[in-house]
């Protein structure tokens, strides 16, 4: 299993990015979270995730090893499979995943989308004993361009499947939140713009 991939970016797309290994192009598939901290012709180190199917071979990369563990520990419970576990970590952080699980705390997980309330207990019942506390330790990674969040946080909501409209009326909704920080982390900023679009 490749663990992870380490090499220049050559190309940033919606939904994945494509690293340079040893004169290969590897398309790893990641949330827009972790695309945001990519930035093409630089160096990146990804850790991923092999999915095995039948008739493909998917990697799904995350920022750091933490998320990856939490992606794999996800598919273990019943009905979630890889993209489920990825559209999990892009609307919560490990430690928001791992605080919700623990609380029991289904109103959280159902801002997921794809995650139902049976979905949420059967998360709730098959892993609380397997995924640990929160570390309080995460953190965003700030952007260079105060005003480059915008068109980030935008692109990863058209990615996940919002219209161009609700991703422009999210941006705006959370744009406060930008204001008060010099280094808006656009992980972040994604994560509120996709609870503003799940209570519309």
């Amino acid at each position: 299993m490749i663990a992870f991939v380490r090499g220049p970016v050559a190309a940033i797309g919606l939904d994945s990015a494509v690293v340079e290994v040893g004169g290969i192009g590897l398309q790893v598939y990641c949330d827009p979270g972790t695309l945001a901290g990519l930035r093409p012709g630089q160096e990146a180190r990804i850790a991923t995730s092999m999915v095995v199917r039948e008739d493909s071979l998917t990697l799904y990369g995350f920022a750091d090893d933490d998320a990856k563990t939490l992606f794999e520990l996800l598919q273990t419970a019943s009905g979630v499979g890889p993209k489920l576990a990825q559209a999990a970590l892009a609307v919560l952080s490990p430690d928001q995943l791992r605080q919700a699980v623990a609380t029991e705390d289904l109103a959280v997980l159902v801002k997921v989308p794809g995650i139902g309330k049976k979905g949420a207990q059967r998360i709730v019942l098959e892993l609380k004993d397997k995924i640990g506390a929160p570390s309080r330790t995460v953190s965003g990674r700030p952007l260079q361009a105060q005003e480059a969040w915008r068109d980030q946080v935008h692109a990863g909501l058209v990615g996940l499947g919002w219209s161009a409209r609700d991703a422009e009326d999210a941006v705006t909704a959370v744009s406060p939140l930008a204001a008060d920080n010099p280094n808006p982390s656009v992980p972040d900023l994604l994560r509120a713009a996709l609870r503003v679009l799940s209570k519309a």
